[in-house]
């Protein structure tokens, strides 16, 4: 059985380490618990042990747990592939979006975040890695992206988020995110102030690049449901 507790401290004693490592700020890499496919008493257990972000990626589970949970001041974080029919609720009960893949997407985000709701954060994919099988614009085409997602009123666009395809060898893992890291760096844009990347078998690769919210499902909670 997975204590939660137990698992959820020595993650975080691997983000410390790495930061250290990689002389990266303390506290400067968030935790974010991947709890798609997890019951809501699971992300409770994780919520009493000190975990207060989490990621979803189905949109009507998502919204079961929030409401199941709705006594937790918990910080909602919509993950995985938006489909235009789903953008309403998706802008009306999260308060961050990381796989804005398209402008249309963040459009409709834009219009219809609720008015009494502060901005939501989105973070735009890159298909760093080129892959036919994910989802994300090219590299190449991210600051154009980023010149247009920028006007649209009712969201904050805060970064960057990838998903390189996977990689064991260290030296490997990083250079995805490297580049990724240096073509947001060279827009010199102060607000794109957040990386989303590294997971739970290459998150100190992640940090060691740049990373700013490392994305954690497995090593969390185990394999998926």
């Amino acid at each position: 059985m997975i204590v939660i507790a137990e698992q959820l401290s020595q993650i975080k004693a691997r983000i410390s380490a790495a930061e250290s490592k990689y002389h990266r700020l303390p506290g400067s890499v968030q935790l974010l618990a991947v709890s798609k496919t997890k019951s809501a008493s699971i992300i409770a257990q994780a919520y009493k042990a000190g975990q207060r972000q989490f990621g979803e990626s189905y949109l009507q589970e998502a919204l079961a747990k929030q409401q199941a949970l709705s006594a937790f001041n918990i910080i909602w974080h919509f993950i995985g592939p938006i489909q235009s029919n789903k953008t309403k609720q998706i802008a009306s009960h999260f308060h961050w979006v990381h796989s804005v893949d398209r402008l249309k997407i963040a459009q409709r985000l834009s219009e219809q975040r609720p008015s009494d709701l502060p901005p939501l954060n989105i973070c735009l994919q890159v298909n760093i890695s080129h892959e036919n099988t994910k989802s994300g614009i090219d590299l190449q085409e991210l600051a154009g992206f980023v010149d247009e997602a920028l006007r649209l009123p009712n969201i904050v666009v805060r970064g960057v988020m990838a998903i390189p395809a996977p990689e064991t060898e260290f030296t490997r893992q990083c250079l995805p995110y490297r580049s990724l890291y240096e073509a947001v760096t060279a827009l010199n844009l102060p607000q794109l102030d957040t990386f989303s990347f590294g997971m739970s078998d290459d998150l100190e690769a992640a940090i060691k690049e740049g990373s700013t919210i490392v994305r954690i499902g497995t090593a969390l909670f185990g394999e998926r449901n």
